[in-house]
């Protein structure tokens, strides 16, 4: 299959579930973006690895690195393989010279540790296609003052709206689509990814 290649994009709190935090990742030569909502300890590892700051003692993902590079173990890359029911699985790839071995991981334990070996992140096609959330062009005929005044009103429509399902249930699909393109534009991907998912499930019925 093939592989694509991420980035993090963004990391930021979670509106919907006290405690979490919103994982963004992009492909590195596209435009989708794959949200992924994380625990506040993995996300704090993976904060403070990528603002290159030093805790007084070692976090558990650093005491795994250099557990593992005194064995001379390297992380070659992460793989987000899978995606089940809203759960996204991971491995890492790692080599300690002679071959290559999969660990089964969690995601954020798996990107935590992927940020402190600098190695690539991937995942498949399928996943991003099924979970990745696009930049639609749905509002490209509009400039100016028209456009400005459209993305309020659906910016005001996305704040106050409910971050539950049944509340984009009663949105019409062009309703949902204009509400999926302002999360976007404000970055609000926890949220633009459950709007994502109540218009994938339209289409399947």
């Amino acid at each position: 299959m093939k592989k694509v290649r991420l980035e993090i994009v963004g990391l930021s709190y979670s509106q919907t579930q006290s405690g979490a935090y919103a994982l963004v990742l992009g492909e590195s030569t596209g435009t989708r973006r794959l949200p992924i909502i994380i625990g506040g300890f993995e996300a704090q590892a993976i904060a403070i690895e990528l603002e290159k700051m030093s805790p007084s003692r070692p976090l558990t993902h650093d005491l795994f690195k250099a557990f593992a590079e005194t064995f001379d173990v390297k992380v070659s890359e992460v793989l987000i393989y899978n995606l089940v029911e809203g759960i996204f699985y991971a491995k890492l790839v790692c080599n300690d010279g002679t071959k290559d071995v999969e660990i089964d991981a969690r995601t954020s334990d798996a990107i935590a540790l992927a940020v402190r070996f600098n190695c690539p992140i991937y995942t498949y096609e399928f996943i991003l296609k099924s979970a990745g959330i696009v930049l639609d062009d749905d509002t490209a005929g509009m400039t100016g003052e028209a456009e400005s005044q459209t993305q309020k009103e659906h910016a005001e429509e996305v704040k106050s709206s409910s971050t539950g399902g049944d509340a984009y249930k009663e949105k019409s699909t062009e309703e949902l689509k204009n509400m999926l393109q302002t999360a976007l534009d404000e970055e609000q991907y926890e949220m633009a990814s459950k709007i994502r998912d109540e218009l994938n499930q339209r289409k399947k019925s």
